[in-house]
């Protein structure tokens, strides 16, 4: 696998017509230690190592076309992203299923893969649906399915619905779903430890970009989030967080499972050992991140910035949630988007692609120690857990 970035850039170049300009240079940093580590320690298969190569030479040519965008169309910058909406629970706790359920509302504006991977040009509200690059995605096949069936009981994003932030995060090689796909220690503890407000600013000038033609209410979502909460709110002072919650001991094992089931498509090593080690300590990282970002929210006078929602709420009665949800944000639960969200949670059940079965016995990790690393979560959240 190549870790020449220099030969990288000039790659992606090339397939951006001879564009050159980046942006902000601090994306090489992260650039560097992934490709070092998915090349000396991730273990790669050969689908591996072009799968890694590839994501990472996509996210440079969407790089160039944006800040050439921004060059050419300045006044996309100086629009305003105005009162975004995150969910930013813990991962396996529903904030998939709720972030699905959400774009079907009109008035709201989700991020789907076609647009995050091909930014430019800007989409239309009135073509969105009919899109060349959209059709295209809506037609592709599900490769990594057919590679991994496992892996679409356990999570699936189809073309017409969101895709996390992470994956805009990591056009900036700042985001912890790089180190979920692959198993990259060395990035991992780089993602960890980064100040990750250049990704966000980054993340920012592809939604100015992305609603320049088509406008609506943002609701993202992603995990990673709580790796750097804090930046997230720097670069989006007026941001709203919905928060999923869902015993995390049972959400640990979980994580695992599925960072073993994705990773295991690019790797034909063990590295459950690895995973039983990282990963409690990684959902422990969130959560207390967590707890401290909204902290400082509330010391800010933000407390109302924040819902907080079941993960079996959710599963029994989203619509009720959400129109709960809806209500403490002080967004219009209209008509249209009651119907549709109907209308999809009919059509999307829960398990339609099969059950994903897990435990912490099969990972060796006890109940007991995790329940203690989580104590100061499962104190303040009781209440929606089950």
């Amino acid at each position: 696998m190549t870790t020449n970035i220099d030969a990288l850039l000039a790659q992606a170049s090339q397939l951006a017509n001879g564009l050159t300009d980046f942006g902000d240079p601090s994306f090489r940093e992260g650039l560097e230690v992934f490709l070092d580590s998915a090349s000396t320690e991730g273990q790669l298969t050969d689908i591996g190592t072009a799968a890694a190569e590839g994501m990472a030479l996509g996210n440079l040519v969407n790089r160039l076309n944006v800040v050439e965008w921004h060059r050419t169309h300045p006044e996309v910058a100086s629009s305003a992203v105005t009162s975004p909406i995150f969910l930013i629970g813990l991962p396996r706790t529903g904030t998939t299923a709720l972030s699905h359920l959400l774009s079907t509302d009109p008035r709201n504006r989700s991020l789907l893969g076609w647009e995050i991977n091909e930014s430019v040009p800007p989409p239309r509200t009135e073509t969105y649906r009919t899109d060349p690059r959209f059709v295209a995605a809506m037609e592709a096949p599900d490769m990594l399915s057919m590679i991994n069936p496992e892996f679409k009981a356990i999570h699936h994003d189809p073309p017409d619905m969101p895709l996390e932030c992470a994956t805009v995060l990591g056009q900036h090689f700042s985001s912890l779903h790089l180190s979920t796909t692959f198993n990259l220690p060395s990035y991992m503890e780089w993602v960890r430890a980064n100040d990750h407000t250049n990704a966000y600013e980054w993340h920012k000038s592809v939604l100015q970009l992305l609603q320049s033609e088509c406008p609506g209410q943002w609701q993202l979502k992603s995990p990673v989030h709580l790796i750097d909460p804090f930046a997230l709110a720097a670069v989006y002072p007026d941001a709203r967080f919905v928060l999923t919650h869902r015993d995390p001991v049972n959400v640990i094992a979980s994580a695992c499972n599925l960072v073993r089931v994705l990773a295991g498509t690019f790797t034909g090593a063990d590295w459950n050992p690895y995973i039983r080690e990282t990963w409690p300590e990684i959902i422990g990282t969130l959560l207390d991140n967590q707890n401290a970002f909204r902290d400082s929210q509330i010391a800010a006078g933000r407390a109302d910035a924040f819902v907080d929602i079941a993960y079996s709420d959710l599963v029994s009665d989203p619509l009720r949630t959400v129109a709960a949800m809806y209500e403490q944000l002080g967004e219009p639960f209209t008509p249209q988007a009651e119907s549709a969200m109907r209308a999809h949670s009919a059509e999307h059940k829960k398990d339609r692609f099969g059950s994903h079965s897990y435990s912490l016995e099969e990972w060796g990790l006890n109940r007991e120690e995790l329940t203690e690393r989580v104590q100061p979560y499962l104190t303040r959240y009781a209440d929606y857990l089950e």
